[in-house]
This record gives structure tokens, C-alpha cells and sequence, in this order.
């Protein structure tokens, strides 16, 4: 059965993005129908144009043409695909002049090799992205709203930060919660749902105020876990949610604690040792085909010790082992731990973070024992 023809020539104007060759010289080599629209100009007006052109000089976009102009040069040079971050660019409205209208961009150039293996052209595509900012904000003020506000627990100073992905179009499920227990006692406890946005947020907020209810009146962490995994699976979007709750007794110095699939607790003792509280780790919630009852484990700790909780966008990166990620958590913890629970979040986040790259959201909470 032979190949069927394809007229990529058709396929190229048909794409519902904004697309446009350029060529290493920087020389518009083609354009199709949503670029032209995008930009007010013919075909014939765009091709041939030296793309530094494409803007009037003091025009509002030129601040935007200079890390067009070096993303492009980046790939011609190192034949290598770039991506301008996420810019702000306001369009008029092409039926009120004077009315501009707040729009969001995303901006990627790939590289088209010839036959010869050498660079042919560059592969220049804007995706308006407007719409999902719009959404991405609607969901962090959701999440926001639904995580309790930083404060005192008992007489034991905590610090917690929240910080979205630098990039990311969509918040997504990471959650907290310090929890007043009956005595010298709290819940700390955070959360990963599955997926980003609204859906995201709404099911965080639903699993969080569950644990926060069940820790006040079960035993212990597993059972507290036990409950919020019955009700997880009546929720649509909780499965396989992960969670790590810790129950902290003063007048024990012990910290019990359970895990539905979540990273491990970090428990720095005053001599400088990190402890990964891993010995009571489960699947993540609704992830058994049927309910089983949850293990929990103890640890002792030493008054002043640190313990840390935290979402896996604080250790986990692309192409690296999480015991990587694991080490610099605690050499962080480690080099600060003189330093009060606030000023300690704060140097975590920044050793941990890369700034400006973090491609997930980030939930942590230092707790001074």
C-alpha cells in the first residue's frame, strides 16, 4: 500500500498556531495564516523582511524583539531549540483603537536541519497563553484562600512557605496543615494531589480539611491516614494523592508518623545527623484496589532538633536521582540549622530551588522542636 501524498506547504498554513520560518540570517522565509493574522501583515509584506524590522523603533514591543532577536541567534549559533519565558505583550484591539487588551505569551524556536545536516532555518512559533494565566490565577487564589494562614502552634515556633512553579501554567495540589492535638502535642502534616489547576486545588482543599478533622480525633498518623483514604475514594481526582502526617508529643519527645507515598520527612537532632523518617511508608491514597490499614513508626527526637516537610518540588529535578535531591535537603538543613524556623525556610528554599526554573509547586514547613 503506497504512502499517501502530503502537501506540507498546506499542513504549515492549516496550523492552528502562529508559526514562522526564519532563516539564519534572520530573514522571515514564511509564515502561516495565524501568524500573519497575528501580526496585521500580508504574507507577502512579512516575507523576505529582516525580522528585526518586524517592530517600529519605539514601538512598546522592542523590549520583547531583543529576547526574540536573542533567542533566534541562540539557536542559529548552537543549533539548538530556546524558549523565550513567559512575556507580557498587550495587543490593540483591532476594532477600538486606543483599547489594549492584556495578553500572555509563550515563545519557542527550533532549529530545521538541511539534507547536509547543517541549519536550514529556524522554526519560530508564539502560542497565546493568555487564558490559562488567567486560569492559573483564578486557581493560586483558590489555594491560597484554602491553606491556613502562617501562626503559632502551641508554644513551638514553625515557619511555612508555599511557592508556585516559576514556569508552570497551572498551580497544582501541594498542601499544609499544623494541626492542635489535646497536650503538649500537634499535627503537621503535607500533600500532593494529582493534576494542576482548579480541579487540583478543589480536591486539596476537600483532602486537607478531611486530615485536619480526622488528626484531631485518631490515635495516631496511620489511622488519621486510614480515614482520609475511605474518604479519598469518593472524590474524583483524589487517587493517588500522597500525603506525610507526623503527630509531635513534648512530653515524650517522640514524633509518630506515616506516609501514603509521600517523601520522608527530614528530622535534624542537635548534633547535626539528618534522619529520613522512611520506616512507615504506604502506596499513595486510593492507589489499593481495596482499604487496608496503614503503618505508622516512632522516632525520638532532642529538644531544639529541626523537623522539615515538604512536597517533592523541593528534591526531585529531571534526569536526577531523588537521593540527590535527598542529600541537599539535609547539607541545607544542616548549614542553617542555627537559624530561626523563618530565616531556615527561606535559606532552604533558596539552596533548593533554581531560581526562576522551579518546574513544580513547592510546599514546606520547618518546625523548631
Amino acid at each position: 500500500m503506497s504512502e499517501p501524498e502530503v502537501d506540507y506547504a498546506a499542513v504549515f498554513q492549516a496550523l492552528p498556531g502562529a508559526v514562522a520560518l526564519v532563516t539564519p540570517q534572520l530573514v522571515y522565509a514564511d509564515a502561516n495564516a495565524e501568524f500573519v493574522r497575528l501580526r496585521g501583515l500580508t504574507r507577502e509584506q512579512l516575507v523576505g523582511r529582516f525580522v528585526p524590522e518586524d517592530v517600529p523603533e519605539k514601538d512598546p514591543a522592542e523590549p520583547l524583539l531583543l529576547k526574540v532577536l536573542a533567542s533566534l541567534r541562540r539557536v542559529a549559533d548552537t543549533g539548538e531549540s530556546s524558549t523565550v519565558e513567559l512575556q507580557r505583550y498587550d495587543v490593540e484591539d483591532p476594532e477600538q483603537p486606543g483599547v489594549w487588551h492584556e495578553r500572555y505569551w509563550n515563545l519557542t524556536d527550533v532549529p530545521v536541519f538541511g539534507p547536509d545536516g547543517r541549519l536550514s532555518l529556524v522554526l519560530h512559533r508564539v502560542e497565546d497563553v493568555t487564558e490559562l494565566i488567567r486560569a492559573r490565577e483564578v486557581a493560586l487564589t483558590l489555594q491560597e484562600a484554602m491553606l491556613p494562614a502562617p501562626r503559632p502552634v502551641g508554644r513551638h515556633p514553625a515557619a511555612v512557605r508555599y511557592r508556585p512553579a516559576a514556569e508552570a501554567l497551572n498551580v497544582a495540589g501541594d498542601w499544609y496543615d499544623l494541626i492542635d492535638l489535646s497536650g503538649d502535642r500537634i499535627a503537621v502534616a503535607v500533600g500532593d494531589v494529582v493534576g494542576h489547576g482548579l480541579p487540583a486545588a478543589g480536591v486539596m482543599g476537600q483532602l486537607r480539611s478531611a486530615l485536619t478533622a480526622a488528626s484531631l480525633v485518631a490515635e495516631g498518623p496511620a489511622r488519621a491516614l486510614e480515614a482520609v483514604g475511605l474518604y479519598a475514594r469518593t472524590i474524583d481526582g483524589a487517587e493517588n494523592t500522597t500525603v506525610a502526617t507526623t503527630f509531635i508529643d513534648w512530653d515524650t519527645h517522640t514524633i509518630t508518623y506515616s506516609s501514603a507515598g509521600h517523601p520522608p520527612p527530614a528530622l535534624l537532632q542537635r548534633n547535626g545527623t539528618v534522619e529520613f523518617l522512611d520506616q512507615a511508608t504506604d502506596p499513595p491514597l486510593g492507589a489499593r484496589p481495596q482499604h487496608a490499614p496503614r503503618i505508622q513508626a516512632a522516632t525520638t527526637f532532642q529538644e531544639g532538633a529541626i523537623l522539615a516537610l515538604y512536597t517533592d518540588g523541593l528534591i526531585e529535578r529531571r534526569h536526577e536521582d531523588i537521593d540527590t535531591g535527598l542529600a541537599r535537603l539535609a547539607d541545607s538543613l544542616t548549614r542553617h540549622q542555627a537559624n530561626d524556623p523563618e530565616t531556615l525556610a527561606d535559606a532552604v528554599l533558596t539552596d533548593l530551588l533554581p531560581p526562576n526554573d522551579a518546574t513544580d509547586d513547592t510546599a514546606l514547613v520547618i518546625v523548631r522542636l
